[in-house]
């Protein structure tokens, strides 16, 4: 179940085939999911609600030439690997999303897997993108479940194709707007006189209150108050774990149109105004980062040490690029309400659950604000 089977609509722009970041060709998904265990917390041994999701952005990354960009709209988080995206404007590895205390472990995998692919004695050195959201309101968070093994069967396993949300690889454990959140994805091809590019977005949702959860323009967070559908941690008296609306949301901006690096950085900026339509404020205690890539030069090699002296590429014009700014922003607050929408109920450790955003609840509210 996604956004547009209940009837939502963002923007008035048209998806890709599949609605999701794989629309944008030669971008994979793959994941690992971790769920194991029920009851008390005993750290090292679970519950376990978590896993890894991996971007693939082309074949051959790292010797293919990717500009990136990113973006910070609050720094309480972390996404590896960005200082030389920024230096270098270049994209060089997979992108992974895992949760706060296995950022390293998949980090090495990357490296790890990385090394398998080259041949034996070449010297090189990687610096891998991971990211994390915080997901120990539900998963044995300290109990470092995620293994190298659990990142290389998500980059072996990456397709291209509709990609699972919600309870799934990296966002199985996560929370948003006190919801049940998890991975979401959208997309966005813009029209022939802009170059028919097509723009996908992939989050991690794992952030925001209640009462500020707006879908396509409707306060749904008032309307379904924890009253009414808890907050994870409730009860009587609450089980307070986290400040309300604490967490975070790693953001991946794919498109294949022609993007220098500083075209990406106001890509992978514009994803902060899809947050704020959802209701994000990139609060103190959230981790908001963002990278986007263009794979529209991805057919020349990043040059080599030895190579030539100069390399020819392709810059889309600025005067076109505001639509991909507005697909940008559409796919992301469609992707965000995807993960919503798509995921499930879900119990973890000592019991606490986070509940789904009822399906019934939202298309109500929608109704009763002309939107259904």
């Amino acid at each position: 179940m996604r956004a547009r089977d209940l009837g939502v609509r963002i923007g008035s722009g048209s998806p890709g085939p599949e609605n999701a970041i794989t629309d944008v060709a030669g971008v994979r998904v793959g994941h690992t999911t971790l769920v194991s265990g029920d009851g008390a917390l005993v750290t090292g041994s679970g519950p376990v609600r978590t896993g890894v999701t991996v971007v693939v952005p082309c074949e051959d990354v790292g010797r293919r030439l990717l500009f990136a960009g990113c973006h910070r709209l609050n720094g309480n988080g972390e996404l590896t690997g960005l200082e030389w995206v920024r230096e270098s404007g270049l994209l060089t590895s997979p992108i992974a999303i895992t949760n706060t205390h296995s950022v390293g472990v998949v980090r090495d995998a990357l490296v790890s897997a990385d090394v398998r692919s080259r041949p034996a004695g070449e010297v090189f050195w990687s610096l891998p993108v991971v990211g994390e959201t915080w997901d120990g309101t539900l998963n044995d968070v300290n109990g470092m479940h995620v293994r190298p093994e659990h990142a290389w069967q998500a980059l072996e396993g990456a397709s291209s194709g509709a990609v699972a949300e919600g309870n799934v690889g990296g966002g199985t454990g996560m929370l948003c707007h006190e919801f049940k959140g998890g991975i979401g994805t959208s997309s966005r091809v813009v029209a022939q006189e802009h170059g028919s590019f097509t723009v996908g977005v992939l989050v991690q949702a794992n952030y925001g209150r209640r009462p500020r959860l707006t879908v396509a323009g409707v306060p749904v967070g008032l309307e379904i108050p924890t009253d009414e559908v808890p907050a994870p941690g409730g009860g009587d008296p609450p089980l307070k774990l986290v400040p309300p609306g604490a967490g975070s949301i790693i953001i991946v901006v794919a498109t294949d149109a022609p993007l220098l690096p500083h075209q990406c950085n106001r890509l992978a900026q514009r994803a902060g105004l899809g947050v704020a339509r959802v209701g994000g404020v990139g609060g103190h205690s959230s981790g908001d980062l963002f990278i986007a890539f263009a794979t529209g030069n991805a057919d020349s090699e990043n040059p080599a040490p030895d190579g030539p002296l100069t390399s020819a590429v392709s810059m889309l014009s600025d005067r076109v690029i505001d639509p991909l700014f507005e697909a940008v922003v559409d796919s992301t607050e469609e992707a965000i309400l995807n993960a919503l929408v798509s995921a499930e109920t879900m119990t973890g450790r000592d019991g606490i659950t986070a509940y789904a955003l009822p399906h019934d609840r939202l298309v109500a509210a929608l109704a009763k604000y002309g939107r259904g």
